[in-house]
C-alpha cells in the first residue's frame, strides 16, 4: 500500500518529502491540499497536522508531520531500496549528516527562507510589498552562511563527506527558487557551492519533484 503526503508540490516543506520518497523509489501518493483556502487549517488536516502546516504523512495507521522527521523515516523505511542518505551504518559519517541537517535548519534555513517569503511568496502570492532591508540582511546573512560551504565543499563533495546524504537534499527545497532568482549569484560566485548545486539538480528526484513548480523569476 502507497504512502500518503498530504500537502501541494509549492510548498518547500512537501518537496524535501517527496524528494526523499523520489530517491527511494517508493511508492506514494501525493493528497492535494488547497493552501489558498486554507483547506491546512481545516479540521481533517489539523487532525494529521495539529499545526496546520504542510505536509502531512500517512503510513497505514502512522501519521508523522514535520518534514525533516518525515524524511528521517522514508530513508529508514525504504533503505534497502535506495541510496544511504543517512549513513547509518556509520558512526562518523552519520555524525556528519547530523551536524550538517543542524546547520540546513538553523543556519542556512533562517537566511534563505526569508529572502524567499518577501521576494515570491509576498508579492506573488499574496500581492503584498517586498521588505528590501530583510532582503539586504538575509542576503547578508546567507553570503556568510554561503562562505563556510564554500571552505567545507573545498574538501569534500558533498556536506557531510565524499557521498550524498539527506544534509545534501534538505538544501534543495528553498535553493532551486533563489537560484532561478536575482540573487543566484549567491551561488554562482562560489566555485565549489556552484558546482555541489549543479550536482544537485542533475538527479532525476530533482528533475521530477520540481517540474513546473513555479519559481522566483
Amino acid at each position: 500500500m502507497a504512502v500518503k503526503v498530504y500537502g501541494a508540490a509549492t510548498s518547500t516543506a512537501t518537496v524535501r518529502v517527496l524528494l526523499c520518497l523520489e530517491e527511494m523509489g517508493a511508492e506514494y501518493e501525493l493528497v492535494p491540499i488547497d493552501f489558498f483556502t486554507g483547506e491546512h487549517k481545516s479540521p481533517p488536516h489539523l487532525a494529521r497536522n495539529p499545526f496546520g502546516q504542510m505536509p502531512a504523512f500517512e503510513d497505514g495507521d502512522l501519521i508523522l508531520f514535520e518534514s525533516r522527521a518525515i524524511s528521517r523515516y522514508v530513508l529508514r523505511k525504504y533503505k534497502s531500496s535506495g541510496p544511504d542518505l543517512l549513513r547509518d551504518g556509520s558512526l562518523e559519517e552519520s555524525a556528519m549528516v547530523d551536524v550538517w541537517l543542524e546547520v540546513e535548519a538553523q543556519q542556512y534555513d533562517k537566511a534563505i527562507s526569508s529572502i524567499y517569503i518577501e521576494t515570491v511568496i509576498k508579492p506573488v502570492f499574496f500581492g503584498g510589498v517586498t521588505d528590501e532591508k530583510v532582503v539586504a540582511e538575509s542576503v547578508e546573512k546567507l553570503g556568510k552562511v554561503l562562505d563556510v560551504y564554500e571552505a567545507r565543499l573545498s574538501k569534500s563533495k558533498y556536506l557531510a563527506g565524499d557521498f550524498l546524504s539527506f544534509a545534501d537534499l534538505s538544501h534543495i527545497p528553498y535553493t532551486q527558487h533563489i537560484i532561478a532568482s536575482p540573487h543566484a549569484s549567491l551561488f554562482e560566485s562560489r566555485l565549489h557551492v556552484k558546482a555541489w548545486w549543479e550536482s544537485l539538480a542533475s538527479r532525476p528526484a530533482y528533475k521530477k519533484v520540481t517540474a513546473g513548480v513555479p519559481t522566483s523569476k
